[in-house]
């Protein structure tokens, strides 16, 4: 039961975190056992004669099946603010930048999938791609449209198949974007279970599912992990984190404020590479923290759709009530609360933005992923072995962030971060370049999406030698 979803008479209860209210149309009903088997059945056979097709009528068809998507961007947006709660600017580049995967992203994905020779004295290898067959692809409800295709699209490109399981969260805005994009695919080749984590552990148990490519939780992913242990299914899993951002004395500092707060609060804090913990050089600690205070009250919570509102609600109560414990326990035990923001009054998940200074490494707010509207703040000596040392000490490893105008020491320091990727004076997953791997150390994650590396995740590798030149 992710986020305290129920299913009732074999239909999700989906509710609006905003108000509270249940969204009932369209209802979505959970896929039964038998459905889930024929929609498994269904996607081998499609996929036989998907593979089968060139490369370039795949991406094609791909290709088409992303315009089909963009009639209905604006439907996708609010539908995403309905089912999560995410802001409607946010909400519109979500899928706005999913909608932009058409053009030099997916021409990347299949020079990735493409035949590479190997020349010798008078003789050549030729190194192919094989799909693996049908990939399952579970995506989580913080980027219900945005995550799909970073996970679907690589896997359909080399010849697979794929079953989308969207979160019990945001049920209507996964089926929607998908039924768009699968309108330009030959049938069966992209489809679409519904239900809570039973119909997840049917997909992955299933001996004809042969990847498992997932976005959510650290817990989650172990346990898919361990599903998929006995047959060595292939997998992708990117899951939680918490994400530290380092600043040197000799930083920007208004810059860093202004990334510390905007990069803490985005999508509510709900984001995996969020900024979750905030390490200052003592010596700025005092003008750092009045900037970040001051950035904090321009912010706004309310109804995403009121005007003016910059941080909508919790996407459930279960995550209000997480992310109130970690605030409680960091006062309880010492640490300072240099704000926090008015709510609405009445129904709805809404916690107030957040800023809290003084915290240290024993607090629950600095072990665990706190995914809500909070900016966490402490100091370091400025030392560089303290703050990669402060940044390591967790078990995730998905981003971090260094701010120093000295490019030099900001370079020592990222190669010594543990984690996937690490902006340096930016917040990198907005800043990286196409071709970067999205890739979580640690707690953080098992194989890779995106980049050169993460395109070839859903194909595996075949050689054919020959004495003779290729033909």
């Amino acid at each position: 039961m992710v986020q305290g979803v129920a299913i009732i008479n074999g239909v999700i209860q989906n509710t609006n975190p905003a108000t509270g209210e249940l969204i009932t149309s369209p209802s979505i009903k959970v896929t039964t056992t038998s459905e889930l088997a024929n929609v498994i059945s269904k996607a081998n056979v499609a996929q036989a004669a998907w593979s089968d097709l060139p490369i370039a009528d795949r991406i094609s068809m791909i290709r088409k099946g992303i315009t089909a998507v963009e009639p209905i961007t604006q439907k996708l947006a609010d539908s995403i603010t309905r089912e999560m709660g995410k802001v409607p600017a946010e909400a519109l580049e979500e899928v706005t930048d999913a909608n932009g995967l058409k053009g030099e992203w997916l021409d990347m994905v299949a020079k990735a999938n493409a035949d590479v020779k190997l020349p010798g004295d008078g003789a050549e290898s030729v190194i192919v791609r094989d799909p693996l067959g049908v990939v399952a692809v579970i995506s989580p409800w913080n980027y219900p449209v945005g995550e799909i295709p970073l996970l679907a699209l690589p896997a359909l490109v080399a010849g697979n198949a794929v079953i989308l399981k969207p979160s019990e969260v945001t049920p209507v805005t996964g089926a929607m974007y998908c039924e768009a994009l699968a309108s330009a695919l030959p049938e069966g080749v992209l489809q679409v279970v519904q239900g809570d984590g039973d119909v997840g552990s049917q997909l992955v148990d299933s001996k004809d599912i042969h990847m498992v490519a997932m976005t959510g939780s650290t817990n989650t992913g172990k346990r898919i992990m361990e599903k998929c242990a006995g047959s060595l299914k292939r997998l992708v899993l990117e899951l939680g984190g918490k994400d530290p951002m380092v600043v040197f004395a000799d930083a920007d500092l208004d810059k860093a404020a202004a990334d510390a707060v905007g990069n803490s609060l985005y999508n509510q804090g709900q984001s995996c590479c969020s900024v979750e913990r905030v390490y200052i050089e003592e010596s700025v600690k005092a003008e750092f923290e009045k900037k970040v205070v001051a950035l904090a009250k321009e912010q706004k919570v309310g109804v995403p759709t009121d005007e003016g509102v910059t941080v909508g609600p919790m996407v459930s109560e279960m995550q209000l009530q997480n992310v109130k414990t970690q605030v409680e326990d960091s006062i309880a035990n010492g640490a300072t609360k240099l704000y926090e923001s008015e709510i609405p009054a009445g129904a709805g998940n809404y916690f107030p933005v957040t800023v809290l200074s003084g915290l240290n490494q024993n607090m629950l707010i600095q072990r665990n992923e706190t995914f809500g509207p909070v900016v966490a703040l402490s100091t370091f000596d400025g030392t560089e072995a303290k703050a990669i040392e402060l940044a390591n000490d967790t078990e995730y490893g998905l981003c971090s962030y260094v701010y120093t105008e000295d490019l030099k020491k900001g370079a020592r320091v990222a190669r010594k971060f543990r984690s996937g990727q690490v902006g340096i004076n930016c917040y990198s997953i907005a800043a990286a370049q196409p071709g970067c791997p999205w890739i979580g150390h640690k707690g953080s994650g098992f194989g890779t999406h995106s980049g050169m590396d993460g395109f070839r995740s859903f194909s595996v590798p075949k050689s054919l030698v020959y004495t003779t030149s290729a033909p």
